[in-house]
C-alpha cells in the first residue's frame, strides 16, 4: 500500500467515525455511547480510534468541532440576504442561539460539549466564529457603524453572550418559552454597541 493510499485510508476511517460517534452521541449521549459498538458498526478496530482521536473525548471533540463549524456556516448562510451589515450580524447571533433547539446540536455541542470537553470559549471552532465577529465589527468601526470600543473585547463579548444564550436555552427546562426572552436580551445587549449617531 503506497503512503498516500494510507492517508487516504485514515482520512475514511476519521470521516466514518465522525459520522458515527454523531449519531451515536445525538442518539444516547456521550456518556452511555459504547465505543465498542461505535467502532464495530464502521468495521473498524478500537485501535483505530485510539490512533485518530488519543481517546473517546477526542472523538467528541472532533464531532462537535465539526457540528459547530456546520453552525457558523448556518447562521451566516441565514443572515446572508440581509444588506445592512449591523442587522446581518445580529441575525447571524440570533440563527446560532435558535439552533439550540436541534436536538443533535443541544445534546451534543451544548450540553455533552461542555460537559465533558470544558470551556467552550476555549474550543478552537470558537476561535474561527470569534476572528469572523472581529474583522466584521471592524469594518462597521471603520464605517463609524460602531461606538468607539476596543474591538477585541467587543467582539469576544458578542461571541460569548450569543454562545452563552444558545447554553442557556439549551439546558433550560423550556427552551421553545427560553429562546425568544433570550434572543430579546441578546439583541438589546448586542445593541449596546451600536452607534446612533
Amino acid at each position: 500500500m503506497t503512503a498516500k493510499r494510507r492517508v487516504e485510508m485514515m482520512q475514511e476511517n476519521r470521516s466514518k467515525m465522525i459520522a458515527a460517534a454523531r449519531k451515536s452521541f445525538a442518539d444516547k449521549g456521550f456518556a452511555r455511547a459504547s465505543m465498542d459498538e461505535l467502532t464495530a458498526n464502521v468495521g473498524l478496530t478500537r485501535g483505530a480510534l485510539y490512533h485518530s482521536f488519543g481517546d473517546k473525548k477526542g472523538l467528541l471533540a472532533a464531532v462537535v468541532a465539526q457540528i459547530d463549524g456546520e453552525m457558523a456556516q448556518r447562521a451566516k448562510a441565514a443572515a446572508a440576504t440581509i444588506d445592512d451589515d449591523w442587522q446581518r450580524m445580529l441575525a447571524e447571533g440570533v440563527a446560532y442561539i435558535k439552533m439550540a433547539l436541534e436536538p443533535e446540536v443541544r445534546r451534543i455541542v451544548l450540553l455533552d460539549g461542555p460537559a465533558f470537553l470544558g470551556d467552550p470559549a476555549q474550543w478552537p471552532s470558537q476561535g474561527s466564529c470569534l476572528e469572523s465577529t472581529r474583522q466584521t465589527l471592524e469594518k462597521m468601526s471603520e464605517r463609524n457603524i460602531l461606538k468607539e470600543v476596543d474591538v477585541k473585547a467587543a467582539a469576544h463579548l458578542l461571541n460569548s453572550a450569543a454562545l452563552n444564550a444558545a447554553l442557556l436555552v439549551a439546558a433550560s427546562e423550556d427552551p421553545q418559552q427560553t429562546l425568544p426572552q433570550v434572543i430579546k436580551v441578546f439583541t438589546l445587549l448586542a445593541s449596546g454597541l451600536r452607534n446612533e449617531s
